[in-house]
């Protein structure tokens, strides 16, 4: 009897260490599953000319399809670890999309987290494009977003940032930064496909104020998108929040190596939260070519999103775009597999309508 309650002991201890240890880490699964149908007025042929209008299926037509895994584990004395594995995907024919073209080619890292901030190693995004994306007023909507003219510049070079270890500051009096460093991993060459990025925020109430810095040289991609193009981007801007109306304005300047290309980006919107199922959001972008004043576009885009649940939405999403010289900035970023390259159009003016409905899990 008395080894039965031994017995019966130790494996309620074991029990609760095991309840225990349990309830100190985490793994979620998550993810994004967004389509739509696409209209466009005009699309861009491989010469560059006009291929005449589109009408069809788009994969992530408002947010970026994708399913992931993300672990935390409590370490104690507020340590914790934490990782992050992001896959794209195209639910249009199974395939990817919106990544670098590999199996977890939207985010894979390991770091850990304190009071002394946040240490990352992996493949991650760059503090350059955090920042972007935090002044975007669409929130970087697939279609007619900052997202869009960061894409036509520089493919996902300074989006999905291989071989990179950061580190982000804790908040201290409103001010938050972050560094990145990633390795270009080619022997014998220690700078070729080397970056290195930065941002600095601050907030105070309503006000939010951002500037960032991306400095990478041109190196083998390491993925099947040019990731590794040489680029120097900078950003500054600013967003204020009164009530149910947040207002964002931002500058930036792309300048890719050896391609001609080196745009800056004007943009301000607004994203107004109707009703508590309702947000209406709009804004414009003027792009301009400093090295060729001819070469201008102009891209507006208002969005409207319906919530049938927290998890569920319906959007309807309209862009116009106008280019002139040699520019070639277009619409939407989804891609449906059918779907002619929308990221580009040609000269003149293009419109374009997304109808859509996104599950979030």
């Amino acid at each position: 009897m008395q080894k039965k309650l031994v017995k019966t002991a130790l494996a309620g201890s074991v029990l609760c260490f095991a309840v225990a240890a349990q309830a100190q880490s985490s793994v979620t699964l998550y993810g994004i599953v967004d389509a739509g149908v696409l209209y466009l007025s005009k699309t861009r042929d491989a010469t560059g000319g006009n291929g005449g209008k589109f009408f069809g299926f788009t994969d992530s037509g408002q947010m970026p399809s994708l399913f992931g895994l993300k672990g935390d584990e409590d370490l104690g004395g507020g340590l914790h670890a934490e990782f992050k594995l992001e896959s794209g995907i195209n639910i249009a024919n199974g395939g990817f999309n919106d990544s670098n073209g590999n199996f977890f080619g939207r985010q894979a890292w390991v770091g850990l987290r304190g009071n002394f901030g946040t240490v990352r190693a992996g493949l991650q995004y760059s503090p350059f494009f955090d920042a972007i994306y935090a002044l975007d007023p669409r929130n970087m909507s697939q279609l007619g977003s900052s997202l869009v003219p960061f894409i036509n510049n520089t493919v996902v070079t300074g989006i999905f940032s291989a071989n990179a270890v950061t580190y982000t500051s804790p908040v201290l009096a409103g001010f938050q930064g972050s560094l990145m460093y990633a390795l270009g991993g080619v022997a014998g060459d220690f700078q070729a496909g080397r970056v290195y990025s930065a941002n600095l925020s601050y907030h105070w109430n309503g006000l939010g104020v951002f500037a960032a810095y991306y400095n990478g040289n041109e190196g083998p991609s390491v993925s099947p998108l040019p990731s590794t193009l040489g680029m120097i981007g900078r950003t500054l801007g600013a967003s204020y929040t009164f009530g149910s109306v947040t207002a964002k304005g931002s500058f930036t300047n792309y300048k890719m190596a050896g391609s001609g290309i080196n745009n800056d980006v004007w943009n301000g919107g607004l994203d107004y939260q109707a009703t508590p199922t309702i947000d209406v959001n709009g804004g414009v972008w003027y792009m301009v070519n400093r090295d060729d004043m001819s070469s201008k576009s102009l891209m507006g885009a208002l969005g409207v999103n319906y919530s049938l649940s927290k998890a569920t939405g319906l959007y309807v999403q309209v862009g116009v775009v106008n280019n002139t010289g040699g520019q070639n900035l277009g619409l939407e970023i989804g891609d449906g597999g059918n779907t002619p390259s929308s990221l580009y159009a040609p000269s003149g003016t293009t419109v374009g309508v997304d109808v859509g409905i996104h599950h979030v899990f």
